[in-house]
């Protein structure tokens, strides 16, 4: 994976807070994480998506989330171009960030599904609070519906994914769980986080709702290398096929299935939330061959 050294970097698109607590235990579950609930996807381990609607009713969408006195909150000013990502890891995120979202402001009306209205990554560590509660470094990267903010620890990618959970890593397994994460919040914009009804099993809505998230970044990562800033300049110069199979091997990492098993439990579908790592691994490949909302749409899929 290469980036476009000529390609302008958006910064006001990525927040950066430092210096806060670690913030409890709210936030999706991970193996060996916090015992909490975390609301509107992420990638892997145990989720409520019911808080999302809860939340939603009780405070609304759209609003910038408390910041604890603790915190601070910077830019990253060192990322100008498609250069600096190539030389710097919080650059790449911006960078990835940047791609995906012009991307959905162009595919997301083409195809039907309104206008694209952006999204903030705010980067964390120890802990930040959010629009669906307080979070630690134990949760996995979440999308918020109710300030719409996609919210990442980058420890999660050495500690967890390929640390605790075995994938290979790579700069495009990042980028492929920055996409799923903005398939939620594609799916808030179109409605589709209000059709969860159920909560967990092998054909439920949450697995559902996650595998759409999964073939939505393979839609991204189809058409990554012809995505442009706003000079006509690609974000990403070429993806390889060792790109994509790690991209794939991070879906396979954080498949229900997979978790249970490296969590040294038995395998139960009933108490699945995402999907098996085959389902994850089949439907970002459906998005990546078809490239189209409809050919990723899960809630109407017979088999998943």
């Amino acid at each position: 994976m290469r980036y476009n050294p000529k390609a302008k970097l958006d910064r006001s698109q990525v927040q950066v807070r430092r210096g806060g607590s670690s913030g409890g235990g709210s936030g999706m579950r991970m193996p060996g994480g916090g015992s909490g609930m975390r609301v509107g996807g992420g990638i892997g381990g145990l989720i409520v998506l019911v808080l999302v609607f809860v939340l939603q009713s009780q405070f609304g969408g759209g609003s910038e989330p408390p910041v604890d006195s603790g915190e601070q909150t910077s830019s990253l000013d060192n990322c100008q171009t498609g250069d600096d990502a190539n030389q710097d890891a919080s650059c790449a995120l911006l960078a990835d960030v940047n791609s995906i979202q012009a991307f959905w402001a162009e595919a997301l009306p083409e195809q039907g599904g309104g206008d694209y209205a952006k999204a903030v990554t705010t980067i964390f560590s120890g802990g930040t609070d959010t629009g669906c509660g307080a979070a630690s470094s134990d949760v996995g990267p979440f999308y918020c519906p109710v300030d719409q903010h996609v919210y990442l620890d980058p420890t999660f990618f050495d500690q967890m994914l390929e640390g605790q959970l075995g994938a290979e890593g790579g700069l495009f397994s990042e980028a492929y769980v920055l996409a799923h994460e903005y398939g939620h919040h594609v799916q808030n914009l179109t409605g589709q986080l209000g059709k969860v009804r159920t909560q967990q099993g092998p054909t439920s809505d949450a697995v559902r709702l996650e595998l759409q998230a999964d073939c939505y970044a393979g839609m991204w990562s189809k058409f990554a290398t012809e995505v442009p800033d706003d000079s006509g300049e690609p974000f990403i110069l070429d993806l390889t096929d060792e790109d994509i199979a790690n991209a794939l091997d991070a879906a396979r990492a954080v498949g229900d299935d997979r978790i249970q098993e490296r969590s040294g439990g038995r395998v139960d579908p009933d108490r699945w939330t995402h999907g098996s790592a085959d389902q994850r691994m089949s439907w970002f490949q459906v998005g990546l061959a078809e490239g189209s909302m409809q050919a990723c749409d899960t809630f109407a899929a017979t088999q998943l």
